[in-house]
């Protein structure tokens, strides 16, 4: 992907009210170009070839072909797109096939103007974005899967992520800092033998549990 020029998005969304604030949040981010909004999977895959956009933004539920099943159709043709989910859904088994698809990034509603630029960043330059909710149901399926012994501290935190906390209330909570929480987290992953998003999204592409 090429970071020195205007990066081209797709947004894929049922809803016309979405399509508005889309286009007012794309009109904001210099480093992003909004290519086209589509209702459906069936609408994007007419322009891809065309437009061949480097993000692709998905909702998952779509009236056509579902999201999900979506990703596998743009990988097909064009291999190089970024295909980030977006749902107001958080389920894990939804979160899991997202990414055994191609998926690299999985958002949940609702989705403010900065939530959406730090996590086209996060791919761009990490590879991976994910919302604070879907971290937490990955960290508790590692979890439930290969448990290696959090600390205390460990242990409250994702407790508190379990609760549907964000990293700004639980350093509240904790009276520390986001970076301490972020220091914590990373921690956590690499006690779960996970080391970055990236590396947790590929693991969760393997990952086989209820």
């Amino acid at each position: 992907m090429n970071i020195s020029t205007k990066l081209k998005v797709f947004v894929i969304d049922p809803n016309p009210r979405f399509h508005e604030t889309y286009s007012y949040y794309f009109s904001t981010y210099p480093e992003y170009e909004l290519r086209g909004i589509y209702p459906c999977i069936e609408d994007a895959l007419q322009h891809l070839d065309e437009e061949r956009p480097d993000f692709i933004l998905s909702e998952t539920m779509l009236p056509d072909i579902s999201g999900v099943d979506g990703i596998c159709e743009f990988r097909k043709r064009n291999p190089e797109a970024r295909v980030i989910m977006v749902s107001e859904e958080n389920d894990f088994q939804i979160i899991k096939a997202a990414f055994k698809n191609g998926a690299v990034g999985y958002l949940t509603k609702p989705i403010t103007k900065g939530r959406l630029k730090d996590a086209l960043n996060s791919i761009r330059f990490e590879g991976a974005a994910l919302s604070n909710e879907v971290a937490r149901e990955i960290i508790n399926a590692f979890r439930r899967k290969s448990y290696s012994g959090f600390s205390e501290r460990e242990n409250q935190i994702v407790e508190l992520l379990s609760q549907g906390a964000t990293y700004k209330t639980i350093a509240e909570e904790l009276f520390v800092s986001p970076s301490t929480i972020n220091f914590h987290i990373q921690n956590i992953y690499l006690k779960l033998d996970v080391n970055s998003k990236s590396e947790a999204l590929q693991k969760l592409q393997n990952l086989d549990c209820a």
